[in-house]
Parts: structure tokens; sequence; C-alpha cells
């Protein structure tokens, strides 16, 4: 019997897993290193959809100690991540004090910080000697290139495709864009992306928001809202240029499937259950 991948991956959703990365990983506090390793793994907590990096702690550059402050009420972010699953799953806004494995959380102290809580030692023999660090909390470098956001998936691949085809975008009977130019953006387990060019959106129609958010896979994004709807707030995105990866989308603007109408060559589109059907979802993809 075949199997369907993306079953097999969100299977696991449930479980703490790893992947050791080929990448040099470097972390700094204040300008101070913290680590600088070549044997990082990738952690994704139980329920988690993105990852973060565990090091070696014999590797650490700074010292860890005891938590000298008491641990702070985190808010919880559950999602669903496919059309009729339940909402279990934890968005990238769910901060790093949401442990949803056993271990010991730590400070990080270097000479002239102090990170409180920064550090998480796991109790799971196949991480022994390992150290999950807040990506938050830190500067970090792949290679000799900053990394922002959170690490990215080695499972989680970005594709941008021209297109020919017609999109149009409306929201309460209101056409907001309308193109045959878009970029079509695919990504993993996730609707495709139409990126459409500026001069195909009605800009006059909508409003700049100061939401800032930001993609390890193509930048930080900025929001526009269309103020004559309830479901308008920080409806549309576009990214900077800091990635040449996804140099074909800059400049363009793309709209939340899951909350326009959007019609793709005369064909009304459904709209899909995501992290990003809300308007306080996480950032843009």
């Amino acid at each position: 019997m075949a199997t369907r991948l993306s079953t097999v991956l969100l299977g696991t959703f449930p479980q703490l897993r790893y992947e050791p990365t080929a990448k040099r990983i470097r972390a700094s506090l204040g300008g101070i290193p913290v680590v600088d390793t070549l044997q990082a793994y990738l952690i994704w907590e139980p329920r988690r959809i993105t990852p973060i990096l565990a090091v070696p702690e014999q590797e650490l550059l700074a010292e860890l100690a005891a938590p000298t402050l008491p641990a702070a009420s985190v808010e919880e972010h559950p999602v669903a991540i496919r059309q009729g699953a339940a909402p279990t799953s934890l968005d990238p806004g769910t901060a790093f004090g949401k442990h949803t494995c056993a271990g010991e959380e730590l400070d990080v102290v270097t000479a002239t910080r102090t990170a409180p809580r920064a550090a998480f030692r796991p109790e799971d023999p196949d991480l022994a000697g390992y150290v999950v660090l807040d990506f938050g909390a830190f500067a970090w470098l792949e290679d000799d290139e900053e990394i922002i956001g959170h690490p990215r998936d080695p499972f989680h691949r970005v594709d941008i495709r021209a297109s020919s085809v017609d999109v149009e975008v409306a929201l309460d009977g209101v056409s907001l864009a309308n193109t045959n130019g878009a970029q079509l953006l695919y990504e993993t387990m996730l609707p495709v992306r139409y990126y459409i060019p500026p001069a195909d959106v009605r800009l006059e129609l909508l409003e700049e928001s100061p939401k800032r958010t930001v993609c390890p896979y193509k930048g930080q994004a900025s929001y526009w809202s269309y103020p004559d709807s309830g479901q308008g707030r920080n409806l549309a995105w576009s990214y900077d240029r800091r990635y040449r990866d996804a140099a074909q989308i800059h400049g363009l603007i793309s709209f939340f499937n899951e909350r326009v109408d959007l019609t793709v060559d005369g064909v009304l589109q459904p709209r899909p259950v995501t992290p990003w059907s809300r308007p306080d979802g996480p950032g843009a993809l």
C-alpha cells in the first residue's frame, strides 16, 4: 500500500523530533559568542511546527546556571495544520518557555549578560549532552549568513514559478487585485501563494499596516489592510530583498487565500484551513 509522505510527517508532530545539520552554527548574546559548532541538531518539540537548535553542551562558550527568575506564564497559540484537524499544534507565536517534553530550564550566562531560561536540557537519551537554545534570545549565523525567525527546516521547501493564469482577489464583493502575471509560490504542506505585481493591485483601497514579521526563507514581511472589511486586517503582504532565494517575489504582493475570495482562471478557490486563517495568526508564508 502506498504511503502519502505528508501524512507520515504530520503524524510525527506529537513526538519529540530531531535531525543533525551539517551547517556551522553560531550564536551570540550582546555580541559575546555563546556557541560555535558543527554538531548542532534541529529540534522540534512535540506539537511544534517549526524547529529550533540544540547544541552540544560541551561546546558552549557560556555558562549554564539554575534559573534566577521564576518561570513566566506562556500563552499557547494552538492551530490546525490541515482541513478537519483539531487545533493541537503550536504556531511559532508560542514562546520558547512553553516546553512540551520533559526537561530542565537553565539560564545562559556570559561575562556581561544573562539570558534567563534561554536553555533547555531535554530528558531524552537520544539528545543526551545537548541543550536547546531559545532562538529569540540570541543572534544566529548559519555558516556566515544571518538567520531570522527560526532555523530553516530541511524538510520544508519553497519553489517559485511564473504563471499566466488569470487571478482575481476579492473580499465582500470588492475586487482588490486582478492579474495574469502572478508568481506562484509553492511551499511544503501550504496553499499555493499568488504574488501579484503592485500595478495589478488596487492599492488605493488598502492601507499600510505597522505589522512586521519575518520568514527564514523569504525575509521580512510588511503588511496592508483593507479597512472597509471587518476581515481585512493584515490581509496582504510583501517581502523585502534580503534573501536571493526569494528574488522572484521581491516587491510583489500576496493575499491570504484563507481570508479572501480567490478566483483562478474563472474558478473560485476554496478557502484553506491553516494557521493563517485568522487575522492574528503567525507571520506570512
